[in-house]
């Protein structure tokens, strides 16, 4: 039985396994319509969502299964005291793989250890997000045709963007990339990062707090929100959460062929006009979870079509 915890639980083979699929389901969607027939997902998301929770649920019933689950704590039995590990246990008993969001870093990590069931992280407070990892991945390879030799900008909030940790992990493993992180001082990206994973495989990489300055080197634009929900001081929160805003003006001196990606929602960091221009890739993005998320369910219940 496998899990997905984290990005480098998949070896490099099988994250292109994974998109490889991915991309069959967009190009047939009928053939797949039925695989997961007489399957149940439980979504356990103790933690708001929108795109993630509705994508796997939507994934699940486009591979003819069902879905089951909650989508916040305060539906759940964790609003009586019951433990997470209890839940699962529990939730293992009526479906046939899980995929649980939490506020807590560790959390499905601990699921796994109670689970009968393949357990998903689909996100693990500032740690890890492995399903949207994929999603930037797959986004990246139809609109780039490759995962190798980009140079890939990371903008906004590096410190708490699991989304952003778990980009750089599993990027880490291919031949010629290139990071620049732009960042505030107060939100770069945790130091363990920096040494276990840019450093410790040589990959060249610099530190910035401008994206104007450096806008033209890039391949693929990675903006984030600077997220309210992991400050402990509000007053933090009000400094920071504006200092990039992508905008029509900065995107003059980008190369035309420049990809821009973020996970979603977006606050005020881009800029609505930037919608229009096709170097907006997010929507593209969002959708591109949805037959990922189909493509690994798939994986991880070792069914084919």
């Amino acid at each position: 039985m496998r899990h997905l915890i984290d990005p480098m639980d998949l070896s490099v083979k099988e994250i292109d396994d994974i998109l490889n699929l991915a991309l069959n389901i967009i190009d047939d969607k009928d053939k797949y319509s039925e695989v997961c027939k007489g399957k149940k997902l439980a979504t356990l998301f103790f933690e708001p969502s929108t795109r993630t929770r509705l994508s796997f649920e939507a994934a699940m019933m486009e591979l003819g299964g069902n879905v089951l689950g909650f989508s916040s704590a305060n539906s759940s039995s964790s609003t009586k005291g019951e433990s997470v590990g209890d839940t699962v246990k529990v939730v293992s008993c009526y479906a046939d793989i899980i995929a649980m969001r939490h506020f807590k870093e560790g959390a499905p990590m601990l699921a796994t250890m109670k689970s009968d069931v393949p357990i998903i992280n689909a996100g693990d407070g500032g740690h890890n997000h492995p399903t949207q990892t994929l999603t930037d991945l797959l986004t990246i390879r139809r609109e780039k045709g490759r995962l190798s030799n980009l140079t890939i900008g990371l903008c906004g909030d590096l410190m708490f963007g699991r989304t952003v940790h778990s980009l750089i992990k599993a990027l880490s493993r291919y031949e010629g990339i290139k990071f620049v992180l732009i960042s505030p001082d107060e939100l770069k990206i945790p130091e363990y990062i920096r040494t276990e994973v840019i450093e410790k495989n040589n990959i060249p990489y610099k530190e910035v707090t401008s994206m104007e300055d450096v806008i033209g080197e890039l391949d693929i634009l990675y903006m984030t929100r600077v997220q309210k929900e992991r400050f402990f001081n509000e007053a933090d929160y009000i400094r920071l959460k504006d200092s990039y805003i992508l905008d029509n003006s900065k995107l003059v001196s980008a190369k035309k062929d420049l990809s821009i990606l973020h996970p979603l929602p977006r606050v005020n960091e881009i800029a609505i006009e930037v919608d229009d221009d096709p170097r907006a890739c997010y929507f593209r993005q969002a959708l591109n979870g949805k037959f990922v998320r189909m493509a690994l369910i798939m994986t991880l219940l070792g069914l084919e079509a």
